[in-house]
């Protein structure tokens, strides 16, 4: 038996849909699989799936960061994942 679908219709901002599709594509999900995704997950959630909330600040670019801010920035994020791994060695 063939399943039912409905169409949706929606006004999105042009740059906004092409940036989304090509993450998708590269994820290899369809549009509409995307759709029906967050469409299940609100059902799921009684609600939006995630919180909305406006980022206290953007992350800076590499190209808006000094050399001493970008290196302190990797370092901490090195540093972040050795712990991640020893944990999860230790938890092994």
């Amino acid at each position: 038996m063939a399943t039912k679908t409905s169409n949706v219709t929606a006004r999105v901002e042009p740059e906004v849909k092409e940036q989304a599709e090509t993450i998708l594509s590269d994820l290899g999900i369809p549009v509409s699989t995307a759709i029906n995704i967050f469409y299940r997950q609100i059902v799921l959630w009684n609600g939006l799936p995630f919180r909305p909330s406006v980022p206290a600040a953007r992350p800076k670019s590499r190209s808006e960061m000094n050399d001493a801010e970008f290196n302190a920035r990797m370092s901490a994020g090195y540093a972040q994942a050795k712990r991640h791994l020893l944990m999860k060695y230790l938890t092994a």
